[in-house]
């Protein structure tokens, strides 16, 4: 049965995870959950969207099983609206905010309620560690854990203890979540690093802990990999839109680098017509250098010891997969907005926004 009551929340944690299209990951990731030992009560909180590969069954299951597990509907497919659901259908008074792609590590919960207790933190979340299972996976997990492959956030892998932006996943203080109203259900790409802005911006703090850690899975193909960034992508867009400056510099390189292309394809075509020549045609070859040291980068990138070849062959595609779709949809998220764009990666549909 779904569970869409809200309760008074009670000393506990509280576990609230999204659900859309992840039979091959829920119940490894349940597991993790349910495995956390810390003092007090905990439970699971599942919002589940419309899934289309047995997952709702799969979880019905689960719950059935064991009655930690909780179900809250979640038709619109969106994250935060299905965090938010999660949230308030939750009876403890810390929220742990999981992900059915990912695997809590052993004494996840209860180093984070240490931690939170320790510095007074508002949400405090740690590293993401990527892994893989295929060749294509594998080369997206080292691309995941390479401050080359995502900008360097300090969560893909940070080592230094201390206040943060934004935290990956979270384990936040239900009062603080409450006094700022939750996650924004209007942003369905970041929201985390949003909802951390306004935690930061109502004087609380955030802390980042290496000692966290989360297993991550990615996208299993590439098709499915660039969906996912054009759509994250074109949602920092709309984040810049909002919040202009508050936006850190890293977001800004992939769509530099896309626009770098663009310049340097324009400036091939002129010159191999003829319509560029001459001195002129010298310093617009200018433009080349940048996208020569990237693709340097690239390839030194994959030639990174003790990879297989396949992966060092899909790393050639996935590093710059990564970038440029980012890059793409970050630019038509900055000049229209995000207009409703869904990852479709979970959806296995197109990039189309849901009725």
């Amino acid at each position: 049965m779904l569970d869409n009551e809200t309760t008074t929340p009670s000393p506990g944690v509280t576990f609230v995870m999204p659900v859309l299209n992840e039979r091959d990951y829920l119940q490894h990731a349940v597991e993790s959950v349910l495995s956390q030992q810390i003092a007090g009560e905990t439970e699971l909180v599942l919002a589940l969207g419309p899934s289309t590969d047995g997952t709702t069954e799969l979880a019905r299951t689960l719950a059935a099983q064991d009655d930690r597990i909780r179900l809250v509907d979640n038709p619109a497919a969106d994250i935060p609206v299905g965090l938010n659901a999660a949230i308030r259908a939750g009876r403890h008074d810390t929220i742990v905010r999981v992900d059915a792609h990912s695997e809590l590590s052993t004494g996840y919960a209860a180093r984070a309620l240490e931690t939170l207790a320790r510095t007074g933190a508002a949400n405090v979340g740690g590293v993401m560690h990527a892994e893989g299972r295929t060749p294509f996976q594998k080369a997206a997990a080292w691309a995941y854990n390479s401050p080359i492959g995502l900008g360097g956030g300090a969560y893909h892998g940070g080592a230094r203890e201390g206040e943060a932006e934004s935290a990956y996943l979270g384990v936040m203080r239900r009062g603080v979540l409450e006094e700022v109203g939750l996650f924004d259900e209007s942003i369905r790409r970041g929201e985390d690093w949003e909802l951390n802005l306004r935690i930061r911006q109502a004087g609380h703090l955030v802390w980042f802990d290496p000692a966290l850690s989360v297993t991550y899975w990615p996208r299993e193909s590439w098709l499915r990999l660039a969906r996912q960034f054009r759509a994250t992508g074109a949602w920092r867009g709309e984040l810049v839109r909002r919040y202009g400056r508050r936006n850190g510099l890293r977001f800004f390189a992939p769509p530099a680098l896309l626009a770098n292309l663009i310049v340097a394809l324009l400036i091939g075509v002129l010159q191999l017509t003829g319509v560029l020549s001459g001195v002129p045609s010298l310093i617009a070859c200018l433009a080349y250098l940048p996208l020569v040291a990237y693709a340097v980068l690239v390839i030194a990138m994959a030639l990174t010891p003790g990879r297989s070849f396949r992966e060092r062959l899909w790393t050639l595609a996935v590093l710059p997969t990564m970038h440029l779709a980012w890059g793409w949809g970050f630019l038509g998220g900055v000049l229209r907005g995000a207009r409703g764009t869904v990852d479709a990666s979970r959806l296995g549909t197109r990039n189309t926004p849901l009725p």
